[in-house]
């Protein structure tokens, strides 16, 4: 009986230790595709740590089920927060961003992403209103920005866009991403070529 404790144990131990560092403090995350380039590249390794306080241009990962309409079941998205709840967004038609009526930079995408590669498909710019309209945001958590005009982020929510603008299916598309759904903040490796636009950007 000791005998197998002796390695019954180790094993128990460190199963509930797989399973707590998973629920609790970080999931390694592969990112699918090119929408997040060139911060992050197609099947690049990321870490998503949890908890940790999600900020504007905070980089995060998500189950997009029920977000996104096209998402293959519970597919993990990786995006870039624009908008925090009660936040009001604003693109204009050359594509320069205004939160809460104050620029920000975007200094993490080129000139073309944040321009052209934003606003193509809007004629004159958008709001959260009109892009709610154009694309007919279906999510439970989007429903009401389409219908009133309460240009706002909602509680417990956020807005996303991926720093590959021009490629990216993200919050112009379907609108915003609920907290319950967020897996954790992105952290690259500190080996990796842009990994202080996505580990620590700020306009401040």
């Amino acid at each position: 009986m000791k005998k197998a404790l002796s390695w019954l144990i180790p094993i128990a131990v460190g199963i509930a230790l797989a399973f707590l560092i998973k629920q609790f403090v970080f999931v390694v995350v592969r990112v699918d595709g090119p929408s997040m380039e060139p911060n992050l590249q197609n099947n690049q390794h990321v870490l998503a740590v949890k908890p940790l306080a999600i900020h504007r241009f905070s980089v995060i990962v998500f189950d997009a089920d029920g977000v996104d309409a096209n998402a293959n079941g519970h597919e993990n998205y990786v995006k870039r927060v624009i908008g925090l709840p009660g936040d009001s967004i604003k693109y204009t038609k050359t594509g320069k961003l205004y939160v809460n009526g104050k620029y920000q930079a975007q200094n993490f995408i080129s000139k073309y992403q944040r321009t052209t590669g934003t606003v193509a498909s809007f004629k004159n710019g958008f709001d959260l209103v009109t892009a709610a309209r154009q694309y007919d945001w279906s999510n439970k958590w989007s429903l009401d920005i389409g219908n009133n005009r309460v240009n706002k982020v909602p509680k417990n929510c956020y807005f996303v866009l991926g720093d590959h603008r021009s490629v990216s299916e993200d919050g112009r598309m379907y609108g915003f991403v609920p907290k319950s759904k967020i897996l954790g903040v992105v952290k690259a490796g500190f080996w990796a070529k842009n990994h202080k636009m996505v580990n620590s950007y700020s306009n401040n």
